[in-house]
């Protein structure tokens, strides 16, 4: 494996800018001013992109005047740009720490939005069905199996030919939520994984393994390599028609990520005032083992009284109405009970 090299999967960060403000003619003498343009810019995870760039498209179509951009430039790379204000919201698969939120003199109101769940996505022709547990998966991304036919991986597949292929590690180059989120949930399975490379953002990985940015990155490289797998998120996955792997739960169950199984999951963790939390290895029978919230921020303070009353509404509309395109874009709706308080949350913004 030491003949590989990193690939980093650069320009794939990707902008949307949808619509403009429509004047209609208006035969009167004193025809109103037309509804004022609003252009919003926000920035960061990759992981809910999917979602939020159908949001902002869907919310132009019913407001014309109101131009949403985001970048899926990962959420590291996110919060920076929100805390040197270049932004008006950013966005966060692991939300800010206190030391983070302190570099922000406006303040800083954090949202959970939607559900993601992070899936091992592979290459591997003919094979469909791939059962992986918790000792299998984490022995993978350590670099400790070598080859698809490995005892290991033919102990919780005997069933599958598995071929004599070489494995191929696909991993984030930059830093990202989504590696955080899979780290954290690694170091809460692994002991061996918690005291060699731990979790975080970035992280320093074995030797052998190939980094590509962003979850688009990741995608396409596992689509472009066989023997290849990487963690990333389900939307990704499915959209590129990627089998995944059915993975080994806290229960000791095999289940695929979709609505049920993540529902599950999330629903064992109670968010705290701040609405920043996290179930590294979710209890429950069916429960997918790799979930999480993904969070706008927001400043609690701004200076255009019409961007602030522009934003707010946008984002009430994604907590609301928005939730229905969740779904259909491998997402989960986030629950009844959440949405008020996120909601009160967002009120705190001026």
């Amino acid at each position: 494996m030491s003949s590989r090299r990193d690939f980093i999967l650069g320009g794939l960060a990707l902008t949307t800018l949808y619509g403009c403000a429509q004047q209609q003619s208006n035969p009167t003498p004193n025809p109103p001013p037309p509804p004022e343009t609003i252009s919003l810019n926000g920035a960061g995870a990759t992981l809910p992109a999917p979602l939020y760039l159908k949001w902002f498209r869907e919310y132009n179509r019913l407001f014309p005047n109101v131009q949403v951009s985001y970048q899926p430039i990962g959420s590291v790379a996110g919060v920076k740009q929100f805390q040197a204000q270049t932004v008006d919201f950013g966005a966060s698969d692991v939300g800010m720490t206190p030391a983070e939120e302190q570099q922000v003199p406006r303040g800083v109101v954090m949202l959970p939005v939607t559900i993601g769940s992070i899936v091992l996505a592979y290459n591997l022709p003919g094979i469909t069905e791939l059962k992986l547990s918790r000792a299998t998966y984490t022995d993978l991304f350590l670099g400790k199996i070598q080859r698809w036919n490995d005892p290991l991986i033919q102990q919780d597949n005997p069933e599958l030919p598995l071929p004599d292929q070489e494995v191929f590690v696909i991993r984030r180059s930059d830093a990202s939520g989504t590696t955080g989120i899979f780290t954290q949930h690694l170091s809460a399975i692994s002991q061996a994984w918690k005291d060699t490379i731990g979790s975080g953002t970035s992280v320093q990985w074995g030797e052998g393994t190939i980094g590509s940015r962003g979850n688009e990155g990741v995608t396409a490289q596992v689509a472009q390599q066989v023997g290849a797998i990487g963690y990333l998120e389900l939307t990704y996955a499915k959209q590129n028609k990627l089998p995944m792997a059915r993975l080994q739960n806290k229960a000791g169950n095999y289940v695929m990520a979709d609505t049920a199984t993540v529902t599950e999951a999330i629903s064992t963790l109670q968010l705290p005032e701040n609405l920043l939390g996290f179930v590294p290895d979710p209890e429950g029978a069916n429960a997918y083992p790799i979930v999480t919230y993904s969070w706008l921020l927001l400043y609690k303070t701004y200076s255009d009284p019409a961007k602030s009353r522009a934003l707010k509404e946008v984002i009430n509309w994604c907590l609301t109405e928005g939730q229905k395109f969740a779904e259909e874009l491998g997402f989960v709706p986030l629950s009844p009970t959440l949405v008020p308080r996120v909601q009160a949350a967002l009120a705190q913004v001026t």
